[in-house]
């Protein structure tokens, strides 16, 4: 049989094209505003909810969902209270809720192989409850982008200017992290929680590269991350290699192209 009249291979290309396209959009408005880092510390702070649900015999993807949400909500609170810088509050709020997964997991008995999913991903592996889930948040951030597309675009640029002019600056900056937190969960299975802040922040670096306009720099970091993700898995599947990491080398190999050979340079 060829590659793709295997069911886990479709499931694989269907699941892994709605994470591309997912986080390339959401990647686009973390580039933009600064908030690469703002990924990896959500990411990471997977890590806590898997552990939970994992401790408390739960789907460890819906705890890991409302884990990263309120961490995310953590994280905006502190910094938009001035309490401490972005940076500053996210490098704790990482360390913090590794270091609680951590602690979950050491009060469990036993070992269980399935940890090693949700740290690195296993994009073969998805089930149909799995693409049901995937194909729920992509509705849910795309439906969200094009409801308020010019609202998040104000509150990404300048969002003192979004606050003056009347818009809800706050709910929309809560949203935007709301979208994040749930764009990271959904692809924890394809590329991992430890991986999964790369596929937001490469794939819509590369089409910073190349974009003068906001919209041309969304369809481009879309088609970078889908062509990753579509090439990774490929990759992986002939070399009998990790899909996650292979995915994440490819979207590097785009970005690294993009360096080189873009005519925009920053």
């Amino acid at each position: 049989m060829a590659w793709w009249q295997y069911a886990f291979m479709q499931r694989a290309l269907i699941g892994g094209i709605i994470v591309g396209i997912i986080t390339a959009i959401m990647g686009v408005y973390i580039v933009l505003r600064g908030m690469s880092f703002m990924g990896t510390g959500i990411a990471h702070a997977a890590f806590g909810g898997v552990a939970l649900g994992m401790l408390l015999g739960l789907d460890p993807i819906l705890t890991a969902t409302g884990f990263c949400v309120l961490v995310a909500w953590g994280i905006g609170l502190v910094t938009r209270r001035g309490a401490l810088k972005e940076d500053t509050a996210i490098g704790i709020w990482f360390a913090a809720t590794m270091a609680f997964g951590i602690l979950l997991l050491g009060l469990r008995q036993g070992y269980n192989v399935d940890l090693f999913t949700y740290l690195f991903g296993s994009v073969l592996a998805i089930s149909p409850d799995d693409l049901k889930w995937l194909l729920g948040v992509g509705v849910l951030v795309v439906g969200a982008v094009l409801a308020l597309y010019k609202e998040l675009l104000f509150v990404t640029f300048d969002p003192e200017a979004a606050r003056v002019a009347g818009l809800p600056e706050g709910f929309l900056y809560y949203l935007l992290l709301t979208l994040v937190a749930l764009t990271v969960v959904a692809s924890i299975k394809v590329v991992g929680l430890v991986l999964v802040s790369a596929l937001l922040v490469i794939p819509a670096a590369a089409a910073y590269r190349w974009a003068d306009d906001f919209w041309v720099m969304m369809v481009l970091a879309i088609v970078f991350s889908v062509i990753s993700v579509v090439a990774g898995l490929l990759f992986a599947y002939a070399l009998n290699t990790a899909s996650g990491a292979t995915i994440v080398l490819t979207a590097t190999a785009v970005f690294a192209i993009s360096l080189l050979f873009a005519p925009k340079k920053h």
